[in-house]
């Protein structure tokens, strides 16, 4: 948890970029720096889920009737923590979109002649003041997706969540 820390404690953007220049520019090696950066997450959300699962009755009874530990975390325990891992994921999914728009407006995600919205915001800057469509709807594309992203990630939420169907 510590080494999960300390990758929280740099900006996501900051450290893609230099997981990027040290591997070298090009798709593949920034969705590595985005899956790297974004991990986290998942991390401290699964330890905290099966903490608040491992003492529950189900879990004790199943390892009252001599369910081993992989059992007890991959069949018994993991299942219960799925839906805020499935929910997190939805909602990074659009941040993932960004910082790889982001890496590729850099020069270091994907290369030309490879389509990225990030790589056509930049190869399109000098053209704002003549063909402001060139711009714009690369831009345009990466807003509505990532809102659409973010509404998904929403109502996967509020369909996933037990303590808003109580109510």
């Amino acid at each position: 948890m510590r080494i999960m820390d300390i990758i929280l404690a740099f900006p996501s953007l900051l450290l893609a970029l230099t997981l990027v220049a040290v591997l070298g520019p090009g798709l593949t090696n920034a969705m590595i720096a985005i899956a790297i950066v974004a991990q986290p997450h998942y991390v401290r959300l699964t330890r905290a889920a099966v903490f608040s699962e491992r003492n529950r009755d189900y879990v004790t009874a199943a390892r009252v009737s001599g369910a081993g530990p992989f059992w007890l975390m991959f069949v018994t325990i993991l299942p219960n923590c799925m839906a805020p891992l499935i929910v997190q994921a939805a909602l990074s999914f659009s941040g993932a979109i960004l910082d790889a728009a982001a890496l590729g407006f850099l020069g270091m995600g994907a290369q030309p002649p490879t389509p990225e919205w990030g790589t056509m915001l930049a190869e399109a800057r000098e053209f704002i003041t003549r063909a402001w469509w060139v711009v714009t709807f690369p831009g345009l594309a990466i807003l509505i997706t990532v809102l659409a992203i973010n509404l998904m990630g929403d109502g996967l939420r509020d369909a996933l969540d037990p303590k808003l169907k109580r109510s």
